[in-house]
Protein backbone atom coordinates (compact mmCIF):
# COMPACT_ATOMS: atom_id res chain seq x y z
CA UNK A 1 0.00 0.00 0.00
CA UNK A 2 1.37 3.84 -1.21
CA UNK A 3 2.08 6.06 1.51
CA UNK A 4 -0.09 8.97 1.88
CA UNK A 5 2.87 11.39 0.34
CA UNK A 6 4.17 8.61 -1.70
CA UNK A 7 6.13 9.75 -4.91
CA UNK A 8 6.22 13.31 -3.11
CA UNK A 9 9.80 14.79 -3.41
CA UNK A 10 11.18 17.24 -0.80
CA UNK A 11 14.30 19.29 -0.92
CA UNK A 12 14.90 20.61 2.95
CA UNK A 13 17.25 22.82 3.40
CA UNK A 14 16.60 23.63 6.96
CA UNK A 15 18.89 23.18 10.10
CA UNK A 16 18.55 22.90 13.73
CA UNK A 17 14.15 22.33 14.26
CA UNK A 18 12.00 24.44 13.02
CA UNK A 19 12.37 23.51 9.90
CA UNK A 20 13.81 19.71 10.07
CA UNK A 21 10.20 19.13 12.68
CA UNK A 22 8.64 20.04 9.20
CA UNK A 23 10.65 17.76 6.74
CA UNK A 24 10.19 15.16 9.69
CA UNK A 25 6.95 15.13 9.26
CA UNK A 26 6.47 14.86 5.61
CA UNK A 27 9.12 11.86 5.26
CA UNK A 28 7.35 9.86 8.29
CA UNK A 29 3.95 10.31 5.88
CA UNK A 30 6.05 8.85 3.05
CA UNK A 31 8.06 11.60 1.03
CA UNK A 32 11.54 11.35 -0.03
CA UNK A 33 13.33 13.82 1.90
CA UNK A 34 16.85 15.27 0.87
CA UNK A 35 18.40 17.07 3.87
CA UNK A 36 21.20 19.32 2.32
CA UNK A 37 24.03 20.03 4.85
CA UNK A 38 26.89 22.06 5.07
CA UNK A 39 30.25 20.67 4.37
CA UNK A 40 32.01 21.36 7.58
CA UNK A 41 30.02 20.46 10.60
CA UNK A 42 26.72 19.99 8.82
CA UNK A 43 23.45 20.68 11.14
CA UNK A 44 24.08 22.90 13.78
CA UNK A 45 22.10 20.39 15.53
CA UNK A 46 25.24 17.90 15.48
CA UNK A 47 27.00 19.72 17.60
CA UNK A 48 23.76 20.12 20.67
CA UNK A 49 25.68 17.76 22.74
CA UNK A 50 25.83 16.18 25.11
CA UNK A 51 24.11 13.91 24.69
CA UNK A 52 25.26 11.30 21.90
CA UNK A 53 24.54 8.23 21.06
CA UNK A 54 27.71 6.14 19.47
CA UNK A 55 29.28 10.20 18.66
CA UNK A 56 25.77 11.11 17.01
CA UNK A 57 24.09 14.42 18.80
CA UNK A 58 20.64 12.48 20.11
CA UNK A 59 19.31 16.00 19.29
CA UNK A 60 19.92 15.77 15.72
CA UNK A 61 18.99 11.88 15.69
CA UNK A 62 15.53 13.01 16.96
CA UNK A 63 14.62 15.16 14.39
CA UNK A 64 16.16 13.72 11.23
CA UNK A 65 15.22 10.44 10.55
CA UNK A 66 13.17 8.91 7.72
CA UNK A 67 15.93 11.46 5.88
CA UNK A 68 18.74 11.16 3.09
CA UNK A 69 21.42 13.03 3.47
CA UNK A 70 24.04 15.02 0.86
CA UNK A 71 26.54 17.70 2.40
CA UNK A 72 27.97 20.75 -0.19
CA UNK A 73 28.80 23.72 -0.63
CA UNK A 74 25.97 25.63 -1.32
CA UNK A 75 28.32 28.91 -1.92
CA UNK A 76 30.33 27.18 -4.52
CA UNK A 77 29.58 27.41 -8.02
CA UNK A 78 28.78 23.47 -8.11
CA UNK A 79 27.23 23.00 -5.19
CA UNK A 80 24.62 25.55 -7.03
CA UNK A 81 24.45 23.84 -10.10
CA UNK A 82 23.43 21.04 -7.94
CA UNK A 83 20.69 22.50 -6.07
CA UNK A 84 19.50 23.74 -9.25
CA UNK A 85 19.23 19.85 -10.54
CA UNK A 86 17.01 18.82 -7.04
CA UNK A 87 14.99 21.84 -7.09
CA UNK A 88 13.81 21.17 -10.62
CA UNK A 89 12.51 16.99 -9.48
CA UNK A 90 11.20 18.39 -6.25
CA UNK A 91 7.80 19.28 -5.08
CA UNK A 92 8.99 20.64 -2.05
CA UNK A 93 11.32 22.88 -0.74
CA UNK A 94 11.88 23.65 2.55
CA UNK A 95 14.03 26.34 4.39
CA UNK A 96 14.47 27.70 7.84
CA UNK A 97 16.75 30.54 6.36
CA UNK A 98 16.65 34.10 7.16
CA UNK A 99 14.39 36.30 4.47
CA UNK A 100 16.86 37.35 1.74
CA UNK A 101 19.40 34.21 2.22
CA UNK A 102 17.82 31.86 -0.68
CA UNK A 103 18.07 35.14 -2.95
CA UNK A 104 21.62 35.81 -2.37
CA UNK A 105 21.88 32.30 -3.65
CA UNK A 106 20.58 33.35 -6.60
CA UNK A 107 17.12 31.54 -5.77
CA UNK A 108 14.80 34.22 -5.10
CA UNK A 109 11.09 33.56 -5.41
CA UNK A 110 10.97 34.44 -9.29
CA UNK A 111 13.88 32.02 -10.29
CA UNK A 112 12.43 29.03 -8.23
CA UNK A 113 9.79 29.45 -9.96
CA UNK A 114 10.63 29.49 -13.88
CA UNK A 115 13.24 26.41 -12.19
CA UNK A 116 10.42 24.56 -11.51
CA UNK A 117 6.48 26.13 -11.41
CA UNK A 118 5.15 23.43 -9.57
CA UNK A 119 7.42 23.32 -6.62
CA UNK A 120 5.88 24.08 -2.95
CA UNK A 121 8.20 26.74 -1.62
CA UNK A 122 7.81 26.46 2.77
CA UNK A 123 10.13 28.95 4.18
CA UNK A 124 9.91 29.24 8.13
CA UNK A 125 11.64 32.29 9.78
CA UNK A 126 11.37 33.95 12.98
CA UNK A 127 8.59 36.53 11.80
CA UNK A 128 7.66 35.92 8.68
CA UNK A 129 8.42 37.45 5.38
CA UNK A 130 6.94 40.56 5.78
CA UNK A 131 6.39 43.20 8.23
CA UNK A 132 9.56 45.16 9.98
CA UNK A 133 10.94 42.09 12.06
CA UNK A 134 11.25 40.12 9.13
CA UNK A 135 15.01 40.44 8.88
CA UNK A 136 15.33 39.36 12.47
CA UNK A 137 16.90 35.76 13.04
CA UNK A 138 14.71 33.16 14.74
CA UNK A 139 15.08 31.87 18.25
CA UNK A 140 12.66 29.91 20.34
CA UNK A 141 13.59 31.93 23.35
CA UNK A 142 12.71 35.22 21.40
CA UNK A 143 9.56 34.11 20.03
CA UNK A 144 8.28 32.55 23.00
CA UNK A 145 9.24 36.28 25.07
CA UNK A 146 7.57 38.59 21.98
CA UNK A 147 4.64 36.72 21.85
CA UNK A 148 3.65 36.52 24.88
CA UNK A 149 3.99 32.63 26.29
CA UNK A 150 6.81 33.91 29.07
CA UNK A 151 3.94 36.51 30.60
CA UNK A 152 1.34 33.48 30.77
CA UNK A 153 4.04 30.89 31.91
CA UNK A 154 5.39 30.82 35.45
CA UNK A 155 4.56 30.72 39.18
CA UNK A 156 2.61 33.95 39.30
CA UNK A 157 3.09 37.91 40.04
CA UNK A 158 6.01 38.97 41.00
CA UNK A 159 8.12 36.12 40.02
CA UNK A 160 10.65 35.58 37.72
CA UNK A 161 9.49 34.97 33.65
CA UNK A 162 9.87 31.71 32.78
CA UNK A 163 9.66 29.87 29.00
CA UNK A 164 8.01 26.58 28.37
CA UNK A 165 10.60 23.79 28.89
CA UNK A 166 9.78 22.36 25.33
CA UNK A 167 10.83 24.85 22.48
CA UNK A 168 7.63 24.99 21.85
CA UNK A 169 7.42 27.65 18.73
CA UNK A 170 10.07 25.96 17.14
CA UNK A 171 8.18 22.53 17.25
CA UNK A 172 4.63 24.40 16.46
CA UNK A 173 5.80 26.33 13.36
CA UNK A 174 6.96 23.11 12.08
CA UNK A 175 3.95 21.67 12.19
CA UNK A 176 2.11 24.49 11.24
CA UNK A 177 4.58 24.42 7.87
CA UNK A 178 3.86 20.71 7.19
CA UNK A 179 0.14 21.56 7.10
CA UNK A 180 0.25 24.90 4.62
CA UNK A 181 2.50 22.39 2.97
CA UNK A 182 -0.17 19.70 2.54
CA UNK A 183 -2.43 22.33 1.59
CA UNK A 184 -0.10 23.66 -1.52
CA UNK A 185 0.72 20.32 -2.53
CA UNK A 186 -3.65 19.82 -2.52
CA UNK A 187 -4.02 23.00 -3.98
CA UNK A 188 -1.46 22.04 -6.98
CA UNK A 189 -3.90 18.96 -8.03
CA UNK A 190 -6.44 21.52 -9.27
CA UNK A 191 -4.10 24.80 -10.40
CA UNK A 192 -1.04 22.61 -11.81
CA UNK A 193 1.40 25.12 -9.88
CA UNK A 194 3.21 25.34 -6.82
CA UNK A 195 3.48 28.34 -4.44
CA UNK A 196 4.99 29.44 -1.24
CA UNK A 197 3.97 28.69 2.10
CA UNK A 198 5.35 31.48 4.97
CA UNK A 199 5.37 30.73 8.82
CA UNK A 200 7.18 31.65 11.53
CA UNK A 201 8.57 31.08 15.08
CA UNK A 202 6.23 34.74 16.31
CA UNK A 203 2.91 33.51 14.73
CA UNK A 204 3.76 30.23 16.09
CA UNK A 205 3.57 31.57 19.77
CA UNK A 206 1.12 33.91 19.08
CA UNK A 207 -1.40 31.25 18.31
CA UNK A 208 -0.83 29.23 21.48
CA UNK A 209 -2.35 32.29 23.43
CA UNK A 210 -5.88 31.18 21.95
CA UNK A 211 -7.37 31.63 25.45
CA UNK A 212 -5.14 34.49 26.95
CA UNK A 213 -5.99 36.54 23.77
CA UNK A 214 -9.56 35.74 23.54
CA UNK A 215 -9.26 37.09 27.51
CA UNK A 216 -7.18 40.23 26.28
CA UNK A 217 -9.58 41.11 23.04
CA UNK A 218 -12.66 40.70 24.92
CA UNK A 219 -11.45 43.04 28.55
CA UNK A 220 -8.18 44.98 27.09
CA UNK A 221 -6.75 43.25 29.96
CA UNK A 222 -3.94 41.16 29.85
CA UNK A 223 -3.84 37.64 31.89
CA UNK A 224 -0.68 36.81 33.76
CA UNK A 225 0.96 33.72 35.13
CA UNK A 226 -1.19 31.50 37.24
CA UNK A 227 1.13 28.47 37.91
CA UNK A 228 -0.27 25.24 36.91
CA UNK A 229 -3.60 26.61 36.92
CA UNK A 230 -6.50 27.47 33.84
CA UNK A 231 -7.64 31.04 33.69
CA UNK A 232 -10.73 29.46 32.67
CA UNK A 233 -11.56 27.11 35.24
CA UNK A 234 -11.41 25.64 38.43
CA UNK A 235 -9.85 23.46 39.99
CA UNK A 236 -8.24 22.75 36.92
CA UNK A 237 -4.46 22.33 38.19
CA UNK A 238 -2.03 20.18 40.13
CA UNK A 239 -2.22 19.74 43.60
CA UNK A 240 0.27 18.25 46.13
CA UNK A 241 -0.34 15.17 47.70
CA UNK A 242 1.31 12.70 50.36
CA UNK A 243 4.61 11.73 48.44
CA UNK A 244 4.06 13.48 45.11
CA UNK A 245 2.35 15.54 43.04
CA UNK A 246 -1.18 15.32 40.89
CA UNK A 247 -3.04 17.34 38.72
CA UNK A 248 -6.90 17.71 38.66
CA UNK A 249 -9.48 18.51 35.78
CA UNK A 250 -12.73 19.33 37.67
CA UNK A 251 -13.82 22.81 36.34
CA UNK A 252 -16.96 22.17 34.91
CA UNK A 253 -19.98 21.70 37.25
CA UNK A 254 -20.53 17.75 37.20
CA UNK A 255 -16.56 17.27 37.51
CA UNK A 256 -16.49 19.51 40.43
CA UNK A 257 -19.54 17.53 42.43
CA UNK A 258 -18.19 14.32 41.56
CA UNK A 259 -14.44 15.46 43.14
CA UNK A 260 -15.82 16.53 46.36
CA UNK A 261 -17.68 12.87 46.69
CA UNK A 262 -14.44 11.39 46.92
CA UNK A 263 -13.38 14.14 49.03
CA UNK A 264 -15.91 13.79 51.17
CA UNK A 265 -16.61 17.57 50.64
CA UNK A 266 -20.39 17.73 49.77
CA UNK A 267 -20.49 20.89 51.80
CA UNK A 268 -18.42 22.62 49.96
CA UNK A 269 -21.16 22.32 47.01
CA UNK A 270 -23.35 24.38 48.94
CA UNK A 271 -20.42 26.96 49.83
CA UNK A 272 -21.00 30.68 47.79
CA UNK A 273 -17.52 30.93 47.07
CA UNK A 274 -17.32 27.43 45.07
CA UNK A 275 -21.15 27.03 43.63
CA UNK A 276 -19.92 27.86 40.16
CA UNK A 277 -16.92 27.96 37.77
CA UNK A 278 -17.11 31.35 37.88
CA UNK A 279 -17.55 31.87 41.67
CA UNK A 280 -14.42 29.46 41.93
CA UNK A 281 -12.02 31.42 39.63
CA UNK A 282 -12.88 34.41 41.89
CA UNK A 283 -11.81 32.92 45.30
CA UNK A 284 -9.29 30.53 44.35
CA UNK A 285 -6.97 30.97 46.37
CA UNK A 286 -9.45 30.35 49.19
CA UNK A 287 -10.02 26.87 47.30
CA UNK A 288 -6.61 25.97 46.39
CA UNK A 289 -5.91 26.05 50.41
CA UNK A 290 -8.95 23.65 50.93
CA UNK A 291 -8.35 21.12 48.39
CA UNK A 292 -4.14 20.96 49.22
CA UNK A 293 -4.69 20.52 52.81
CA UNK A 294 -7.44 17.61 51.72
CA UNK A 295 -4.96 15.88 48.55
CA UNK A 296 -1.85 16.06 51.17
CA UNK A 297 -3.44 13.37 53.75
CA UNK A 298 -3.48 10.36 50.99
CA UNK A 299 -0.46 9.35 48.50
CA UNK A 300 -0.86 10.19 44.84
CA UNK A 301 -1.59 6.23 43.65
CA UNK A 302 -4.88 6.36 46.09
CA UNK A 303 -6.15 9.32 45.31
CA UNK A 304 -5.73 8.60 41.63
CA UNK A 305 -7.45 5.19 41.98
CA UNK A 306 -10.60 6.66 43.48
CA UNK A 307 -10.58 9.73 40.63
CA UNK A 308 -10.85 7.28 37.98
CA UNK A 309 -13.51 5.14 39.47
CA UNK A 310 -15.69 8.49 40.36
CA UNK A 311 -14.76 9.46 36.62
CA UNK A 312 -12.87 12.51 37.68
CA UNK A 313 -10.03 13.65 34.51
CA UNK A 314 -6.85 13.16 36.99
CA UNK A 315 -3.27 11.78 36.51
CA UNK A 316 0.43 12.06 37.79
CA UNK A 317 3.24 14.02 37.09
CA UNK A 318 5.43 12.26 35.20
CA UNK A 319 8.80 12.41 34.14
CA UNK A 320 10.32 12.27 30.76
CA UNK A 321 11.22 9.05 31.57
CA UNK A 322 8.79 7.90 33.28
CA UNK A 323 6.51 9.21 30.33
CA UNK A 324 8.49 6.94 27.84
CA UNK A 325 8.03 4.27 30.27
CA UNK A 326 3.98 4.74 30.51
CA UNK A 327 1.80 1.91 29.18
CA UNK A 328 -0.07 4.72 26.95
CA UNK A 329 2.71 5.66 25.12
CA UNK A 330 3.91 2.04 24.11
CA UNK A 331 0.56 1.22 23.14
CA UNK A 332 0.17 4.52 21.01
CA UNK A 333 3.66 3.51 19.15
CA UNK A 334 5.29 6.82 20.52
CA UNK A 335 8.63 4.79 20.76
CA UNK A 336 9.76 3.82 17.91
CA UNK A 337 12.89 2.13 16.39
CA UNK A 338 15.32 2.86 13.47
CA UNK A 339 17.96 1.54 12.07
CA UNK A 340 20.78 3.98 11.53
CA UNK A 341 23.94 2.99 8.96
CA UNK A 342 26.76 2.67 12.01
CA UNK A 343 24.93 2.56 15.18
CA UNK A 344 22.43 0.49 14.34
CA UNK A 345 19.05 0.22 16.20
CA UNK A 346 18.37 4.21 17.35
CA UNK A 347 15.21 4.97 19.75
CA UNK A 348 13.25 8.16 18.77
CA UNK A 349 9.71 9.39 19.33
CA UNK A 350 7.18 8.23 17.20
CA UNK A 351 4.26 9.68 14.94
CA UNK A 352 1.85 11.05 16.96
CA UNK A 353 -1.18 11.28 13.86
CA UNK A 354 -2.59 7.58 13.27
CA UNK A 355 -4.22 6.96 9.52
CA UNK A 356 -6.05 4.32 8.68
CA UNK A 357 -4.45 1.65 6.51
CA UNK A 358 -1.47 3.47 6.93
CA UNK A 359 1.99 1.11 5.91
CA UNK A 360 4.15 0.97 8.14
CA UNK A 361 6.33 4.19 8.95
CA UNK A 362 9.97 4.46 7.22
CA UNK A 363 12.73 3.37 9.95
CA UNK A 364 15.82 4.71 8.43
CA UNK A 365 17.41 6.96 10.97
CA UNK A 366 18.81 10.20 10.63
CA UNK A 367 21.83 10.09 8.15
CA UNK A 368 25.60 10.54 8.89
CA UNK A 369 27.05 13.44 7.60
CA UNK A 370 26.64 13.32 3.39
CA UNK A 371 25.89 9.70 3.77
CA UNK A 372 23.83 9.39 0.72
CA UNK A 373 25.68 12.13 -1.26
CA UNK A 374 26.67 9.72 -4.28
CA UNK A 375 23.38 8.10 -4.74
CA UNK A 376 21.31 11.42 -4.50
CA UNK A 377 23.83 12.82 -7.37
CA UNK A 378 23.30 10.04 -9.55
CA UNK A 379 19.27 9.56 -9.26
CA UNK A 380 19.38 13.52 -10.00
CA UNK A 381 20.94 12.27 -13.44
CA UNK A 382 24.53 13.69 -12.85
CA UNK A 383 27.26 11.31 -14.59
CA UNK A 384 30.09 9.70 -12.40
CA UNK A 385 32.89 11.58 -13.76
CA UNK A 386 30.78 15.28 -12.82
CA UNK A 387 30.15 13.79 -9.54
CA UNK A 388 33.66 13.28 -9.70
CA UNK A 389 34.66 16.74 -10.20
CA UNK A 390 32.55 18.17 -7.83
CA UNK A 391 34.56 16.40 -5.43
CA UNK A 392 37.99 17.29 -6.37
CA UNK A 393 36.57 20.93 -6.27
CA UNK A 394 35.41 20.39 -2.20
CA UNK A 395 31.65 21.14 -3.64
CA UNK A 396 30.85 17.75 -2.22
CA UNK A 397 32.13 15.35 0.27
CA UNK A 398 31.69 11.76 -0.27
Amino acid sequence: MPTPLDGIRVLDLSHVMAGPVCSMFLADLGAHVTKIEKLQGGDDSRRMVPPTIGGESAAFLQVNRNKHGLALDLKSPEGRKIIERLIERSDVLVENLRPGALARLGFDDARLEEINPRLVHCSITGFGQTGPYAARGGFDLIAQAMSGLMSITGEGAGRPPVKVGSPVTDITSGLLAAIGVLAALMRRQSTGKGGKVDTSLFEAGIMLTYWQSAMALATGVSPGPLGSAHPLGAPYQAFEAADSWLVIGASNQTNWLRLLEVLDRRDLAEDPRFSSNANRLAHLPELEAILTEIFRTRPVADWLADLEKAGVPAGPINSINAMLRDEQTIARNMIVETQHSSLGPIRTLGFPIKLSDMPPMPDKAAPVLGEDTARILSEAGFAKDEVAAFAAAGAINL
